[in-house]
């Protein structure tokens, strides 16, 4: 079995691209204390490869990795071919899922979130390198916790985080 240390980045690639392209920058920075394993790093997928070269490609990366982070833009809860089947792929497995809200909001979002993460443990958060950190480090322990404890469904972090973050 393959080690899980990357981070798994799911998102809306016709509209979304843009944040992904900011988190890859954000990690790029050194003068931001941003920083993930990108499981995108493992293998580059062709725009010509038809279906089953590409599942098979993003089934690599979702092995290898260790949490999911979900982008959530206007049009996310739509994406039913690739975003539903990675989201999907990701639950099988048990990884923790952090769904990023691109609309600034900081917690569950019914409206946007796509109907499969709905009712699933997952935290909530809005788009920020320093939220995102603190995601990418504390959620799996966490995560780990609340199932331990038989708990489910959509979390966010307290106001008191983001406060701190706010009064760096």
């Amino acid at each position: 079995m393959a080690r899980r240390t990357r981070t798994y980045v799911c998102f809306d690639a016709d509209n979304d691209m843009a944040y992904y392209r900011t988190m890859q920058m954000w990690k790029a920075n050194d003068n931001i204390d941003f920083d993930f394993n990108n499981a995108h790093d493992l293998n580059q997928i062709m725009p010509w490869s038809n279906e089953e070269t590409i599942k098979r490609d993003l089934r690599e990366r979702m092995k290898n990795s260790k949490i999911l982070v979900v982008l959530i833009g206007d049009k996310t809860r739509f994406q039913n071919t690739y975003v539903r089947w990675e989201i999907d792929l990701a639950l099988e497995a048990g990884i923790p899922v952090i769904c990023v809200n691109l609309d600034g909001g900081r917690d569950y979002n019914e409206e946007l979130c796509p109907k499969i993460l709905r009712d699933q443990l997952a935290i909530h958060i809005n788009f920020g390198a320093a939220i995102m950190q603190i995601a990418l480090d504390t959620w799996p322990d966490m995560h780990k916790d609340l199932i331990a404890k038989g708990k489910t469904g959509p979390k966010q972090y307290s106001s008191e985080v983001y406060f701190n973050i706010d009064h760096k």
